[in-house]
């Protein structure tokens, strides 16, 4: 589940137009939710207040396995549509697999003029967190300075104890603060990083292949089902899946530590079905795929991952690791499944559901809320290394819910190694 403050950082993305998708730290997105999901340890509870649609605030409190807590405050300058924890959208909160919209041209804000001068700022959120009580502080600014730029800065400062100072003495900073700067254009996207603790530089850059996404082919909820077939048109025949390549890499190099590394990356998705392509379907609709494959050649590593949507509400991924210098290797796979309370229909929506039923043979397609509701989803994975992983997130009454268990199956004393339980309750006004 996500928790308060990245919720309203996706929110204030989708606000300003931004495309975080389009990033290479981000080309593994969708595999990564189905296996590398993140179980709760202990008792976590958190609760957060928008009070207006610019300033948000967050408290939260860990029971177990030791006490411990943060409060975090966030302001944007764009307005954000924050959601109540009742009636937010589980997916929203959720990470989880989808196949990501064609990369487009970030669009900047309208420009505002008064009096022949132009009077708009620039959009930009602040957020800070202070834990207790260590008194650690977390801080993050992020600015757009142009339509197709976006600036980052992070930081993080320790306060003062015993243990840090015995780690100053050793020579290890507590603190740490890291500039970012993303450069998207719809077709490239760079990113440049560094880091203040260990001077290191970072480059990432992404390349999608094919034409870009233009607004003409956002989905057209106005289309109510296929197009009709002439009498003299012919079924479209033809095998394999359809979609676009990316492609990117890394380098940092970092002089203090003389150290540095460089990957690269590619990744096949499938086009995501919209109202054009739904009037143009014939035949059966191709499941929603995404392939990915990453080397480090310095360190040897490589891995491959297969993720698709077998069916509305179930998705399957595997991922296979190797470096090719150990031989060591490690084979995970993984499901998610989404669980739906079906609601009382009238005779008329019955009718009409039925008269629909064709539209419902497409992967992507989603049922109206009125039909259905999400309960939550049931997430699990295992590997050859004996891990089992198994996590439901959900809601219950007014609170979003995560409860998950890890477990060892090659350890007889000991075969659950986590379990944990998470409450999250946000509300707006």
């Amino acid at each position: 589940m996500h928790p308060f403050a990245p919720y309203v950082l996706h929110s204030y993305y989708r606000a300003t137009g931004w495309n975080e998708d389009n990033l290479y730290s981000n080309l593994t997105r969708s595999s990564n939710a189905i296996l590398d999901f993140s179980v709760p340890r202990g008792l976590h509870l958190s609760v957060s207040k928008s009070p207006n649609a610019f300033f948000n605030t967050s408290y939260t409190m860990n029971a177990l396995p030791s006490l411990n807590g943060s409060v975090g405050y966030i302001f944007s300058s764009r307005e954000l549509d924050i959601k109540n924890s009742s009636d937010v959208h589980l997916k929203d909160m959720v990470e989880h697999f989808r196949v990501y919209a064609q990369p487009r041209r970030p669009e900047g804000q309208d420009e505002v003029w008064l009096a022949g001068e132009r009077v708009d700022t620039r959009d930009y959120l602040l957020y800070g967190r202070l834990h207790i009580p260590t008194g650690r502080l977390d801080a993050l600014y992020s600015t757009r300075l142009s339509p197709t730029v976006q600036g980052l800065v992070a930081a993080i400062s320790e306060a003062p104890s015993n243990l840090a100072t015995e780690g100053r003495t050793r020579g290890d900073n507590v603190s740490n603060m890291m500039f970012s700067l993303q450069h998207d254009i719809g077709k490239w996207c760079t990113e440049y990083t560094w880091s203040a603790d260990d001077g290191m530089w970072g480059v990432r850059v992404l390349h999608n292949f094919g034409r870009l996404g233009s607004p003409a082919e956002l989905p057209d909820e106005s289309a109510t089902g296929p197009r009709l077939k002439r009498v003299d048109e012919e079924e479209a025949t033809g095998g394999g899946l359809k979609g676009r390549v990316s492609a990117g890499g890394e380098v940092y190099v970092s002089a203090k530590e003389k150290s540095a590394g460089v990957s690269l990356g590619v990744r096949f998705t499938t086009l995501p079905e919209t109202g054009l392509s739904s009037q143009t379907f014939r035949g059966p609709a191709q499941p929603p795929t995404t392939i990915t494959g990453l080397f480090n050649p310095m360190m040897g590593h490589l891995s491959a991952a297969y993720a698709a949507r077998v069916s509305r509400d179930l998705s399957l991924c595997s991922r296979f690791n190797f470096n090719v210098y150990s031989y060591d290797s490690e084979w995970t796979v993984g499901a998610e499944w989404w669980m739906r309370r079906s609601l009382p229909q009238s005779p008329s929506q019955g009718e009409h559901a039925r008269t629909n039923s064709v539209h419902s043979e497409k992967w992507d397609q989603q049922p109206s809320a009125t039909a259905t509701d999400m309960r939550g989803v049931v997430k699990a994975r295992m590997s050859t290394k004996n891990n089992v992983a198994l996590l439901w997130e959900g809601r219950l009454k007014q609170m979003l819910v995560s409860l998950g268990v890890i477990s060892d199956l090659s350890s007889r004393s000991k075969p659950i190694t986590a379990i944990g339980l998470e409450l999250s309750y946000f509300s707006t006004g």
